[in-house]
């Protein structure tokens, strides 16, 4: 696996791929990899000739300083485990080259309306972020594909929506989230888990479970049931900041004929912010 850090070694590496007619798919990540981002690297691989996967600690997307500052930073496992998934090249810039003028002078990118509720409710100018840096990563790399995990629900179908609406041209393709044995969704900030924290966590996904048995019996009383997961994501000691059920197509409240739902939670465990969803 080549690692390079500059936007110009990016495109020598890429231009001979291109030249000859090689796919390429892109997994973005910000390092401090797990088994989920590994599948991605897989599904990548399956998809294409070349996989080339990025880190980068967005410092855009960050809604509170000491959460961009607490980041776990793990290039040199991070690199191994890349290579041995079978990536061809790593990207791994650092802030300068992505944003040369500044975070305050770049152009940003906004989905509105979708990227305003809730995560984008929660921490504001997120998703503002994410779209932005995803926007640049597409324009250095050009890929044919792209592959996202689904735990980040509502940021997969913002980026699928900018991808759209600027006819970047880009296939963006989904893998399932990767749990533990216990159903805790993997995420790189659960290292900041604390034995008893942890043995809360899986929490979360329980209460999504049941409300999506609910939903699979028939049950249509949508503001108790999503109470009902909020009383027992806090019996659990967990502080729900939101738990709610939506059309699986654009995150609109559903009405009484839809049937393609999603249940968005997101809850604090102790120092980590934990989110979750069930298709």
């Amino acid at each position: 696996m080549q690692t390079v850090h500059t936007r110009a070694a990016l495109a020598a590496a890429l231009d001979p791929w291109r030249r000859a007619g090689e796919r390429i798919a892109l997994v973005p990540t910000m390092g401090n990899l797990h088994a989920g981002h590994l599948a991605l690297v897989r599904r990548a691989r399956a998809e294409a000739d070349r996989v080339v996967a990025t880190i980068f600690v967005n410092p855009l997307q960050f809604d509170r300083p000491e959460d961009l500052a607490a980041y776990p930073r793990t290039l040199e496992a991070d690199a191994a485990a890349l290579a041995g998934a079978g990536v061809d090249l790593l990207f791994a810039p650092a802030e300068q080259e992505v944003y040369p003028r500044g975070r305050d002078g770049v152009t940003r990118v906004e989905v509105p309306g979708l990227g305003d509720e809730l995560e984008g409710a929660h921490r504001p100018g997120h998703f503002i972020g994410v779209a932005t840096v995803v926007c640049k990563l597409f324009a250095m790399t050009r890929p044919d594909v792209a592959v996202f995990g689904e735990k980040d629900f509502q940021q997969l179908l913002i980026i699928r929506t900018m991808n759209a609406d600027l006819d970047l041209g880009v296939r963006v393709l989904s893998e399932p989230t990767v749990r533990e044995p216990d159903g805790l969704a993997m995420s790189s900030r659960n290292g900041y888990l604390g034995p008893e924290d942890r043995a809360r966590a899986p929490a979360l996904h329980a209460a999504l479970s049941v409300f999506g048995e609910a939903l699979t019996r028939g049950e249509r009383d949508f503001p108790a049931l999503e109470q009902a997961a909020r009383s027992q994501i806090e019996a659990a000691g967990l502080r729900p900041e939101y738990v709610s059920l939506r059309r699986r197509q654009d995150l609109d409240l559903p009405g009484p004929g839809d049937r393609e739902l999603v249940i968005l939670a997101a809850a604090w465990c102790g120092p980590a912010r934990l989110i979750d969803n069930l298709p």
